[in-house]
């Protein structure tokens, strides 16, 4: 078999998979990327013949338009706030509890490794429901444990910053796992003659953390980071279920927002144009991060 019949029969392996890939995920990201150049809405949803209108759709969002019920402005910078804000606590709970697992001799270790990950091994939908419930100003499980300590029930979703500390919340516990998970496995690849040779050298054991584990994790954590900002940014499940957006859109990010525009709106070309400026927004995040993370193995 030459070299050419074999790059053919390649192809042909590959073609059922090609097809399939281009039905179900590049034609319909070329139509989004299609339908934000259009007019594509309420008015023309029916007979589908949407009219190019360039960047309108565009302009129209960093224009603030009149038509669009909520600040983009607002939305994007509480979308970073949300995201670095859920990112610290991740990362810090999460290298914790590894920490502290990782510790020899420790009693029912595999236990509470167990415990700890069922938080990501729920279905982020239930575990959003869940949380919504808990918050719940009537019956919710946070005012009961107010009302048994016999202080005043809290409307968790009628300011901001209470609003805020819900979904926070709910997301710590849902993405903390993960962090975990992976500093586990980057402290169980780090020799231990590193830490023995520190402390024959006098080194204490907060110096050894900053000197040997942080240095030694960090090519693990850097990949993990970088996905738990992509997740964290476009969690639509916590603010969808959870805040709903309340009190009055404060706690909406851009996906949810985006998705609103479609429902009940039905502005399918602003929610596509949305949608392409959340692409470009996580595109320069990644970047700043790698160049960062870069920067720092250098140093």
């Amino acid at each position: 078999m030459n070299m050419n019949s074999t790059t053919r029969l390649a192809y042909l392996y590959i073609l059922p998979a090609a097809l399939v890939m281009s039905a179900i995920t590049f034609y319909p990201m070329l139509y989004g990327v299609w339908m934000a150049f259009t007019d594509f809405g309420p008015t023309n949803i029916r007979d589908q013949h949407p009219h190019f209108v360039g960047l309108a759709n565009f302009a129209a969002i960093f224009g603030h338009a009149k038509y669009l019920d909520f600040d983009p402005y607002w939305v994007f910078g509480f979308n970073l706030v949300w995201t670095f804000a859920n990112l610290i606590f991740h990362v810090t709970v999460g290298v914790g509890l590894a920490l502290l697992l990782n510790i020899e001799g420790l009693a029912l270790k595999k236990f509470y490794r167990a415990m700890l990950i069922l938080p990501w091994a729920v279905p982020v939908y239930v575990t959003a429901l869940v949380w919504r419930n808990m918050f719940d100003t009537q019956a919710g499980a946070f005012n009961l444990l107010l009302k048994a300590l016999h202080l005043p029930g809290v409307d968790w979703f009628a300011s901001f910053g209470t609003s805020f500390f819900a979904v926070l919340l709910t997301n710590i516990w849902l993405g903390f796992p993960f962090m975990m998970m992976v500093a586990s496995g980057g402290l169980q690849s780090i020799p231990k003659d590193y830490y023995e040779a520190a402390s024959l050298d006098g080194a204490t054991p907060w110096r050894q953390f900053w000197t040997i584990t942080v240095p030694m994790l960090r090519p693990t954590m850097v990949p993990a980071i970088t996905l738990g900002a992509i997740w964290t940014f476009n969690n639509f499940n916590v603010i969808y279920f959870v805040s709903k957006g309340d009190p009055f859109g404060k706690t909406e990010i851009l996906v949810t927002q985006a998705y609103k525009l479609i429902d009940p709106m039905g502005m399918y070309g602003v929610a596509s144009a949305f949608s392409i400026l959340i692409f470009f927004i996580l595109l320069a995040l990644t970047q700043i991060n790698m160049r960062l993370t870069k920067t720092l193995e250098e140093a």
